[in-house]
């Protein structure tokens, strides 16, 4: 088994009220010698929003904000902006988070030149209820979870909003493929679904449709294994390797003690990041810890971010949805690691 190094708490929640009832899942960005942390920031009643602090090298913290640097100002948003992720495309940042107004839970976008202006494109991924998500994917071999997880227990109404099929995590690729934006998002229980488009525009009610339409053809990674065998989702951006591009993702255990999030690995191909290549059957670290294993949702290790330095990566991730800890890894050996566990082994 690969090993890993638990870092410890990075950082934690304040006094202040945007953060006072906790500070996790990270997106990350590193710059030279800094590293960027636009965290997502948990205010009394759960309302979220997007705090900011720079380190000096990947564990050092050098400035640390006391207000919010992103917060909600549309009704999709109203009750929050949830993890956030980030990668750098062409010198534009783009920043994905889960927009949050009460009822449902839909994956947004916002971009930068500067790490400071954002100016929100809204929500990019469909707003379609189960019904007519199952309607759209009839003919398609669709895993019977998907029912479980995404028609909320049959109510179409909430507050006197349309309860909305939850699709989050939405993590883009940190370069084009074929000249095309490609990125990640979940709905449960599979990992993930790819999409490939030449502008974010093109992400129209239409689109979506033809897309759920051949929406099997479109799964990345399904659980594999117990500690992923409730569902899977996405984690960190993709890291481009000689080997393929490196995921942490996240995968979830439903236990005695509740639902066990994980770190987990795995490898796709370069070109096409449709083919999964290799997979570690086993987690790449987990809750163990006190502070992980207790806290505003318990049992949680939840990656969002990473920075390289020199070989060691460095992954940011909630810690029982209340703390950011950081773990590291040598990534050659993790990759080492992964090639001795591709598919074409198992076979």
């Amino acid at each position: 088994m690969i090993a890993v190094k638990k870092e410890g708490i990075l950082i934690q929640k304040t006094e202040l009220n945007f953060e006072n009832e906790g500070v996790l899942n990270p997106a990350i960005i590193r710059d030279g010698d800094y590293v960027h942390l636009f965290y997502r920031a948990v205010s009394l009643g759960n309302f979220s929003s997007i705090g900011y602090c720079k380190l000096k090298g990947p564990l050092s913290v050098e400035i640390r904000d006391i207000a919010p640097v992103i917060v909600s100002e549309f009704s999709y948003e109203s009750h929050g902006l949830e993890d956030p992720r980030i990668v750098k495309i062409e010198n534009i940042y783009y920043l994905s988070y889960t927009a949050y107004d009460g009822v449902n839970a839909l994956g947004t976008m916002a971009t930068s030149t500067d790490l400071v202006n954002w100016d929100k494109k809204g929500i990019i991924v469909p707003q379609i209820t189960y019904d007519e998500f199952d309607a759209i994917t009839s003919n398609n071999k669709i895993n019977e979870k998907y029912f479980r997880y995404n028609n909320h227990e049959g109510v179409t109404k909430k507050q006197g909003e349309k309860v909305l099929m939850w699709d989050k995590n939405i993590i883009l690729f940190p370069r084009k493929i074929d000249n095309k934006y490609v990125f990640l998002h979940r709905i449960k229980p599979d990992v993930q679904i790819v999409v490939a488009v030449k502008s974010l525009d093109e992400l129209n009610p239409q689109f979506w449709k033809n897309y759920f339409i051949k929406f099997d053809e479109c799964i990345v990674m399904k659980p594999k294994y117990e500690h992923e065998a409730s569902y899977i989702g996405g984690g960190c951006p993709p890291i481009e390797t000689k080997l393929g591009w490196l995921i942490i993702y996240h995968g979830v255990q439903d236990t005695i003690k509740g639902f066990v999030y994980s770190a987990c690995a795995a490898l796709l191909d370069l070109k096409n990041p449709m083919k999964e290549i290799a997979r570690l059957p086993y987690p790449l670290f987990k809750p163990e810890l006190i502070w992980e294993l207790k806290g505003e949702v318990n049992n949680v290790c939840f990656p969002t971010g990473t920075a390289l330095f020199n070989d060691t990566l460095y992954i940011y991730y909630g810690a029982a949805d209340e703390r950011i800890g950081t773990a590291s890894v040598s990534i050659s050996k993790l990759l080492e690691e992964l090639m001795l566990n591709t598919l074409k082994n198992e076979k």
